[in-house]
């Protein structure tokens, strides 16, 4: 079982060794010699052409001089989109084509590397180029017509190859990239050993091949030219690839019987949430006797015997003696037909923020609430949890709830407070937007692990309740649809050094999928890194999809240049960035109207910025979304609005109708929740209007 937790007061500073990034992705240094250093002279028998050390060049080509050659100015987006391709270019025609030349190409294909690589191919039709690569890492080739080698046959590539030209097909485009075409009838193999071969391997994904009718004419012997003189034919690349099938490895997963959800465990402080969850995941045997046996001990030490099973999933020292769960807790363990990623909140009213960060990864919720009298009337009364939790988790898309009614047995297990408690819940929750048949409501007891996973023994509980227990409850969870489709979308929560080059990045994958060796941009930094390795509650893997809660280890990037909050994307379709977008809120009980330039704290999955409200667009009617009234002086509680929100510095995002995960946001105020809202429109300018 592990766990994870966000690090976020550490210093990188002094747990960030260089020696073990020194060796990897270091660009091999050329250099130049005093005799090649020299300035070209003008010779008045040979024109412009420049003279080196006394001797003609006679190779020298003016078109390949970028010494001169300005890039265009480019947004933090689209210039992470041309280094993408240009390595992707590199690792196919090394150093024998001009910059200057692979940016043009990049430009006029509108950052589609295939098709700029093959413009350059094309317009260097008919010469000799020789990559600059290892021999170990050039492509198996097929010869396809010509004398020699014989048909069909298979060989190596000598150590200067002459390409003549290479022919490209783009397959099928989706939003997470570009999928290769698997009819072809020739696989080529790749030495996957070597990381510079993986990276040319990855280069050729998207190539094809396939004969033209030309080429076809040519294996018949018909040359198709009136002298009838066999002309060979261009000779085509493919390599095979150890990319694994997304779809394929997603229906495996599915096929395990066992549907994965992340789960959130809520409610106010002291409601027992920490101790129902460790009490459940020991029944589950994902405890042994000998650890809880340790907590026991320990904590009667300390005079808190009865935090033992809270214990499980509150590790650090502070939370222990304080108490009260601090932080978001990461677990995982099964049930009869779930995999479940639990995510234990805190309750405390200042730890609201960690509350929303672990809020918004999860599928599904359990609302913990407290049955001993005047308990339970603290936290939901106002200035109480229950409320607040409940209206964030709705706020944020989770739409499945199951309440735990929890320490039934102080109240000798009353079925009249039991239902007092669950009408008074249901009335609520119904208001902030819950469906009846999307709640639960289930009575237990975590210190006594009555009803959690096995059927009540307590009579006084069993002879009026027969429902199910807490384990059957999250059973019966759905899980969504994973957006495995989309292009990749990863919120970072965690920074962290590992063992080994490289460092580690920790959260929740939204959209898409990201395989071992996949290249990937850091947004709104704009740098490109690689994945080194992929691992899932500490176990190694090859592939992770949307919806996991993943490690990611990377390579190529400074830690220093991500921070929590950051995005990991396809490069090839980034996330949009911005500093100024509009969203349509609604407002939250306050006691203060939200007049323009009202400061407030934005909160966006892990990210806390601070922003403030540039415009009040509009009021809108809550059920049917009409205008009601254009430029409102102020908006006060309980109304929906559209509003424009201006940040200091920019931020990633999606529109909510492209992707719901990364589309939602919260306003905090004062310590306190005062909005919530989905993201209807990104401005990548100030507005120009007269406000």
């Amino acid at each position: 079982m592990s766990r994870h937790r966000a690090v976020r007061t550490m210093n990188y500073d002094d747990e960030y060794d260089f020696d073990d990034v020194y060796g990897h992705s270091v660009e091999d240094d050329y250099c130049v010699s005093p005799g090649t250093d020299q300035i070209p002279e003008e010779d008045e028998t040979m024109g412009d052409k420049p003279e080196g050390k006394g001797s003609y060049d006679e190779d020298y080509d003016p078109l390949k001089d970028s010494s001169n050659f300005q890039r265009p100015p480019l947004n933090p987006i689209d210039e992470a989109r041309l280094n993408s391709c240009l390595e992707e270019m590199r690792n196919i025609v090394g150093e024998t084509t001009p910059e200057h030349l692979m940016i043009d190409a990049v430009l006029r294909s509108d950052f589609n590397y295939e098709k700029a690589l093959n413009d350059v191919l094309n317009s260097q039709s008919g010469k000799t180029t020789e990559p600059k690569s290892d021999i170990a890492c050039r492509p198996k080739i097929f010869m396809i017509g010509g004398d020699e080698p014989n048909e069909g046959s298979v060989v190596t590539a000598p150590q200067e190859p002459q390409v003549t030209r290479m022919t490209f097909s783009t397959g099928n485009q989706t939003n997470s990239g570009f999928t290769p075409e698997k009819n072809s009838g020739m696989d080529v193999e790749t030495e996957s050993s070597n990381p510079a071969c993986r990276d040319l391997g990855d280069s050729f994904a998207s190539l094809d091949v396939k004969k033209s009718a030309s080429q076809a004419k040519l294996d018949a012997g018909d040359s198709g030219s009136s002298n009838n003189t066999p002309k060979k034919a261009p000779f085509l690349l493919k390599t095979k690839l150890e990319r694994l099938d997304v779809k394929k490895e997603y229906a495996k997963r599915q096929a395990d019987g066992k549907d994965f959800i992340n789960l959130v465990v809520i409610g106010h402080v002291d409601a027992g949430k920490s101790t129902l969850m460790g009490h459940v995941l020991y029944q589950l045997g994902f405890v042994n006797k000998r650890t809880m046996h340790k907590y026991e001990q320990e904590s009667k030490k300390l005079g808190k015997a009865s935090f033992a099973y809270a214990w499980v999933l509150d590790e650090t020292e502070e939370e222990r003696s304080r108490g009260v769960t601090m932080d978001v807790a990461q677990t995982r363990f099964q049930t009869n037909t779930k995999v479940v990623t639990l995510l234990d909140a805190p309750g405390h009213k200042d730890f609201i923020p960690n509350m929303i960060t672990g809020a918004a990864q999860a599928d599904c919720a359990i609302l913990v609430v407290n049955a001993t009298r005047g308990e339970f009337e603290t936290g939901f009364d106002a200035g109480g949890q229950t409320r607040e939790h409940a209206m964030l988790i709705r706020s944020l898309g989770v739409s499945q709830l199951m309440v735990a009614v929890n320490k039934m047995d102080t109240v000798d297990w009353s079925q009249l407070r039991y239902k007092e408690i669950t009408t008074k819940l249901a009335a609520f929750l119904k208001q902030t937007g819950f469906k009846e048949s999307d709640v639960s409501y289930v009575p237990c007891s975590g210190l006594s692990g009555e009803n959690l996973c096995h059927a009540p023994k307590d009579t006084q509980l069993s002879k009026w309740y027969t429902g199910p227990t807490l384990a059957e409850g999250i059973d019966r969870f759905r899980s969504p649809d994973r957006m495995i489709d989309r292009a990749f979308r990863m919120c970072v929560g965690d920074i962290f050094k590992g063992m080994g080059s490289g460092f580690s990045v920790a959260g929740t994958i939204q959209a898409g999928s990201v395989q071992v060796g996949d290249r990937l941009v850091i947004m709104p930094q704009g740098d490109i890194c690689n994945v080194k390795g992929i691992a899932i509650d500490e176990a190694p893997l090859s592939i992770a999809f949307a919806g996991d809660n993943a490690v990611l280890t990377i390579t190529g990037s400074d830690m220093n240049n991500i921070g929590v909050g950051s995005i990991l994307c396809d490069p090839m379709l980034p996330i949009k960035v911005t500093s100024r977008f509009r969203a349509r809120v609604v407002i939250f009980n306050i006691d203060v109207p939200i007049t323009k330039g009202f400061p407030v704290v934005l909160h966006y999955q892990s990210l806390n910025e601070p922003a403030h409200i540039h415009r009040l667009i509009s009021q809108l009617n809550k059920s049917n979304g009409e205008i009601l009234k254009k430029k409102p002086r102020c908006l006060t509680k309980n109304m929906n609005a559209v509003i424009e929100l201006s940040l200091s510095r920019t931020v990633c995002l999606e529109l909510h109708k492209d992707c719901k995960e990364l589309g939602r946001i919260m306003l905090r105020y004062a310590g306190h929740t005062i909005a919530a809202g989905l993201v209807t429109e990104i401005l990548d300018k100030p507005s120009s209007k007269t406000e």
